[in-house]
């Protein structure tokens, strides 16, 4: 078994990390903001996409750049380390109402001086009535903003801020470098016909390509010009001979294909800063980086050997705090839903790729130095996903569990024998499906094929819709009923169990429709007004099409929204069955009366004892609440058969919905606005995070945990199913105990057909001490639902509800 060094780490990979690290309270970055105003403002008679485009070249030209940190991989997002650039094309309203406090917010504070201030303030007012959210909110019906305010559904993220969640088409722009993308492009609009509607539509957009193409490379060529400036200032001879090859590299790749690893990298990574600097969507990831990366690191490391694999790993350490020192600022009711600030940078290894059309296991020795390099630097970036296969090598698997071991909360896996069938089931041509990678959190989409927001669209609530559900349609939080029904708890007139059911189905479907018709207004506005140009430019087909993503650009588009509180349906369902109406050891309205109480009182908490232990819990494996699960799930995806999303027709292949539980850490927020349920969780306590049991329910270990999720209709939920595990460090001690953790990852994956799975490896103990000793504990990093984060920087709420949290042993 090949044992990984998972300690060393260099002294200036160190010291940068540490800076970054006690970064308490990031500041923001204006500049965008500023550049993009003045160039909107001047070029307001030119159509949108080539208003994008002008603008995002002004802000390249202009932007303050700078080379810090000894660092190898060069390319900064604002100008200081882990600013948070604003964007005031998607909204400043929340922006002018928290400017001055946004230092007070907990987990997700920045630092604002009077000079930023000063700035939006004057800035801002000239956006109303023409931002993002603006032009949605014009749009939307009084019941749509309702279902808003109540957060019954929530869309905000998508109005805020850029789509993302995909991973482009790096091996294209790898193979043709930067002038091969704008030949293309050239080539593209000399087939144009300006006589043709069309056509006139298309040659705005590729216009724009050609402009935003141009201003990336003399972007990267600054700098060139930067580091050839610092080393002739460089007294160090080995860092001077560093600057210059940096030069170099950025001097080559600004326009032609890169002819080293260190360049691929570097080109690599500049493709993901622009796509965050030209829209400030998160998830934006690299895709199968050990795939199309391999040929240079192959080449470099072991053939010509000019590379020394650790000087290699240390290139990736410093790509990886590249990635750390990106950042995003988002409304104070949004950061919740996103605790920890994480940018959801996914890096996806391992898996299955086809030779001669046949599948064979694709590790190769890059996959074994990312994997490596992310066990020692044991950062938040990039968010490590593995594609787990049958045929997965025993040795990799067995590196894979020494990192998880490391205590960082990765690698995460993916099913391989799941998403690449349902894949093709879908329409996805077989040797795309092969291409899949994590996209984000746990999401998968085939890299440079597949249009934006594979998933995240919007939020449903799916405990505060049992609730409605229970209550004549009435949300128990606001009071508001947007579905009126007959039945209710408190009227006692549900007949049996059936009627329950009944109600459920016709209130979810309900929320369901209204989800859609919410996501219609947002994905037109954010089409009509922030075409992302640089980004379709390398999605196939966009170019050939002179289609944007937005307008059918992509080869594939699915989309999925989120659902909040599994766990906590099938829970309550299962306890309102078992013990109102199998048993009848609960009255109807006796059980109205406590929900509406939040169980007060010494009779209140009785009750609530009955429901947490009288009925059985998801995550047990037992058939009984389990399989109630699935019937109530499999009403919302049987709902979404019946939409189709704005591209549908337009060009892709798709163009419909499926379900996905990868709800980030909307859980404790979310369950911060939900009143008692069922299950006996008290009012405004957390729901249950993505598709895991609720805390402390699942009794009855891991492996009768994986049971119950491999009963989901995952071929159903291809947003992702999403399953965090939390062990004792101690479990994993043992090599044994390893061993046996490689064996029930086998059969989770192979027998039970899971789609994912990943774990927090640390003690109760340990997080209990970095709340209360936030200043020891900076660079812990935990799991917190499909990424990790730094647990100082969480808000206390969602470090109360990880350390709740089941802690197993193997």
């Amino acid at each position: 078994m090949t044992t990984l060094d998972l300690n060393t780490v260099t002294p200036r990979i160190r010291a940068h990390k540490d800076a970054l690290v006690h970064i308490i309270k990031p500041p923001i970055c204006v500049e965008r903001a500023e550049h993009y105003t003045e160039s909107y403002q001047e070029h307001l008679a030119q159509p949108v996409a080539v208003r994008r485009a002008l603008a995002l070249a002004n802000h390249l030209k202009k932007r303050t750049i700078w080379i810090k940190n000894d660092e190898l991989i060069v390319g900064n997002q604002a100008s200081q380390p882990r600013a948070a650039p604003i964007f005031p094309e998607y909204t400043v309203g929340w922006i002018e109402k928290e400017i001055d406090i946004l230092g007070d917010r907990p987990g997700a504070g920045f630092h604002v001086t009077d000079h930023d201030k000063e700035v939006l303030h004057r800035i801002c007012p000239w956006w109303h009535g023409q931002t993002v959210l603006d032009r949605c909110f014009a749009l939307f019906s009084d019941e749509h903003k309702s279902l808003l305010d109540t957060v019954m559904i929530k869309a905000e993220g998508n109005m805020n801020s850029g789509d993302a969640h995909l991973a482009v088409n790096f091996p294209l722009i790898l193979e043709k470098g930067l002038d091969g993308i704008v030949e293309k492009v050239r080539e593209r609009r000399s087939r144009i016909d300006l006589t043709n509607l069309d056509d006139f539509y298309k040659d705005h957009f590729l216009k724009a390509v050609d402009i935003a193409m141009v201003a990336m490379s003399e972007h990267i060529e600054r700098y060139a010009e930067l580091a050839k400036e610092m080393a002739a200032k460089e007294s160090r001879e080995w860092r001077q001979k560093e600057l210059l090859e940096i030069a170099a590299n950025c001097e080559l790749i600004a326009h032609k294909p890169p002819q080293t690893f260190w360049q691929a990298l570097q080109l690599s990574y500049f493709v993901m800063l622009l796509l965050q600097i030209e829209s400030n969507g998160h998830s934006v990831s690299f895709g199968r980086l050990d795939q199309y990366l391999a040929p240079w690191y192959e080449r470099d490391v072991e053939t010509n050997k000019t590379l020394d694999k650790e000087y290699a790993i240390e290139m990736l350490h410093s790509c990886w705090l590249k990635l750390l020192e990106v950042n995003k600022i988002r409304s104070g009711s949004h950061s919740k839903t996103s605790a920890g600030s994480p940018m959801y940078q996914n890096v996806t290894i391992g898996g299955q790729k086809l030779v001669n059309g046949q599948p064979v296991d694709a590790v190769n020795s890059l996959s074994y130095a990312i994997l490596e390099s992310c066990g020692r630097l044991r950062s938040t970036q990039p968010n490590l996903s593995v594609r787990y296969h049958a045929g997965i090598n025993n040795d990799f698997l067995d590196a894979c569990v020494q990192v998880i071991r490391c205590g960082f909360g990765m690698p995460a896996f993916n099913n391989d024998e799941i998403v690449i069938p349902e894949f093709i089931k879908l329409g996805v041509e077989r040797e795309d499906a092969y291409e899949y990678s994590a996209i984000g959190c746990i999401e998968t989409a085939v890299p440079g094929k597949w249009g934006y927001r594979c998933t995240g669209m919007s939020f449903i609530n799916f405990a505060r819709v049992v609730l409605a559900a229970l209550e004549g349609g009435t949300d128990a939080t606001s009071g508001v009923t947007y579905l009126p029904q007959e039945k209710a708890l408190s009227k006692g007139n549900f007949k049996d169990f059936a009627d329950v059911m009944q109600s459920w189905n016709e209130q979810i479907r309900y929320y369901t429709r209204k989800s859609i018709e919410i996501e219609y207004v947002i994905d037109t506005m954010l089409e009509e007004n922030a075409h992302d140009i640089i980004c379709s430019a390398l999605v196939d087909d966009c170019i050939e099409r002179g289609k944007t993503l937005k307008e059918g650009g992509a080869k594939y588009d699915w989309v999925s929204g989120l659902q909040v509180g599994i766990a906590n349906t099938g829970n309550s369902l299962e306890a309102v069955k078992k013990l109102v109406f199998d048993e009848g050891i609960i009255g109807q309205q006796e059980l109205a009366k406590a929900l509406a109480n939040d169980f007060e009182g010494l009779d209140g908490e009785q009750l609530r004892q009955r429901l947490l232990n009288g009925a059985p819990k998801y995550g047990n494996d037992d058939d009984e609440v389990d399989m109630l699960l699935v019937a109530a799930y499999n009403s919302y995806i049987e709902e979404l058969k019946h939409y189709h999303n704005p591209r549908y027709g337009r060009g892709p292949i798709g163009g419909t919905y499926y379900a996905g539980t990868s709800s980030i850490s909307a859980n404790v927020p979310f369950g911060a606005q939900t009143a008692a349920t069922p299950d006996g969780r008290k009012a405004w306590s957390p729901l249950a995070e993505g598709a895991s049991p609720s805390s402390g329910t699942d009794t009855l270990g891991p492996t009768a945990v994986f049971n119950s999720i491999g009963k989901l209709p995952t071929d159903k939920i291809l947003g992702g199913v999403l399953l965090n595990q939390k062990l004792n460090p101690s479990t994993l001690d043992n090599p044994r105990d390893r061993q046996k953790l490689m064996l029930m990852l086998r059969t989770f994956f192979e027998v039970h057909k899971g789609w994912h799975v990943q774990y927090n490896v640390v003690s109760r103990d340990t997080l209990v001490a970095a709340k209360a000793n936030p200043d020891r504990y900076r660079d812990l990093v935990v799991r917190v639902a499909g990424y990790s984060a730094f647990f100082t920087a969480l808000s206390p709420d969602t470090q109360d509800d990880i350390i709740a949290r089941t802690e197993h042993v193997i």
